[in-house]
């Protein structure tokens, strides 16, 4: 079972506290867009065999989203971090580098 600590309220819920919310950093293509541009926003996910970063609600919670990296393989979570985020933080990603070597970065 996966278990994810809250960056907002601290608490440490198991995924059935939790409601997941699909891929974070995704670009949101709106008006003004090609048909392109929509088409891959709604439909073209990333679904790898490693590291990933992910949307979360602490729907048990306090409510709140926020962003989550884990391994899709061994379900090891590395952090999380607030949704308002852009990126991850850069102790979050030398964490993982720490303990991914040959991985190469987030996007």
């Amino acid at each position: 079972m996966l278990t994810f600590t809250c960056p907002y309220c601290g608490v440490v819920a198991e995924e059935s506290e939790l409601t997941g919310g699909g891929e974070a950093h995704l670009k949101r293509f709106g008006p003004g867009s090609s048909d392109a541009e929509f088409e891959a926003y709604l439909f073209t996910r990333k679904n790898p065999k490693g590291v990933h970063f992910e949307r979360w609600r602490h729907a048990y919670g306090c409510g709140k989203w926020f962003l989550a990296a884990r391994d899709t393989n061994t379900l090891e979570v590395f952090g999380t971090y607030p949704a308002q985020t852009t990126e991850p933080p850069a102790d979050l990603i030398a964490a993982i580098k720490n303990k991914r070597p040959g991985w190469e970065g987030w996007k």
